[in-house]
């Protein structure tokens, strides 16, 4: 028989989030757009930013998005980026630093200048940002969430500059948490493999073929982990920082397994 698929889940109960200001960057499609979407279903007022702003803004309920245009990899764009969300919401509690990704490449035939990119975008860039979202987030007791990978916490064959700067990412914001508390508390959501409009490109497999390798069944959403992500910057979350929630469903299995006999 062969293994069974669960069903979707519903998005699950969401805190509220109402007269909260959130920044997601890299919010205009696939987890990022997934994370806004979230954000303002929970009532928060959201900007987007993204270098290119999109045909269309996520939106929820009748509630859309704002849109700001900012390479993250530069810091005066991303000083911009913070004012403007003070200046219209007249503060700022939460931001998340979603922008990233990096398409497959063998790493001895990559040049100096593209590994350096991959590691700007995905390890420097969220640092200016919660560098110049800092005393925004200060005045306010707000928080720092990070989107990293499971890239960076196992082999990342294909993509090994930017599973080191995953890796990296996650160092700080353990860093960052001791730094800035109690006033800012930073942490990371650490996601597996994803369902997006990306996805067949990024894992070179149909999405079933991808779910069977999932101990939960399924690729994750982008709802997953922006459920993560609500509950980071949540009250009842108030206590943790520094923390990494794993958003895999359930991990890898080791690779032995899939030689062992059946039972």
């Amino acid at each position: 028989m062969g293994r069974v698929q669960p069903a979707m889940p519903a998005m699950p109960a969401i805190p509220v989030m109402s007269g909260k200001s959130v920044i997601v960057t890299g919010g205009t499609r696939g987890i990022g757009a997934g994370i806004a979407c979230a954000f303002l279903r929970a009532g928060a007022d959201v900007l987007v930013c993204a270098r290119h702003e999109p045909p269309d803004l996520p939106s929820d309920s009748g509630r859309v998005a704002a849109f700001i245009a900012a390479d993250v990899r530069e810091p005066e764009a991303v000083a911009s980026a913070v004012s403007y969300a003070k200046e219209r919401y007249g503060g700022l509690d939460v931001v998340v630093s979603n922008a990233g990704g990096s398409p497959q490449v063998d790493a001895a035939a990559a040049s100096p200048r593209f590994h350096a990119k991959i590691i700007e975008l995905n390890l420097l860039a969220p640092l200016h940002v919660a560098q110049a979202a800092y005393p925004a987030l200060a005045e306010r007791g707000g928080s720092v969430i990070m989107v990293g990978s499971v890239s960076g916490v196992r082999p990342s064959p294909g993509t090994a500059a930017y599973g080191a700067a995953k890796a990296g990412l996650h160092h700080l914001v353990t860093s960052l948490a001791i730094e800035w508390a109690p006033k800012v508390r930073v942490n990371a959501v650490v996601p597996g493999m994803v369902a997006t409009e990306a996805a067949a490109d990024h894992y070179g497999a149909t999405p079933d073929v991808v779910a069977a390798t999932v101990p939960m069944g399924r690729m994750a959403t982008p709802d997953d982990v922006a459920a993560a992500c609500l509950f980071l910057a949540s009250p009842q979350a108030a206590y943790i920082s520094g923390a990494s929630i794993a958003v895999h469903g359930g991990g890898e299995p080791p690779a032995f397994l899939m030689y062992a006999a059946p039972k």
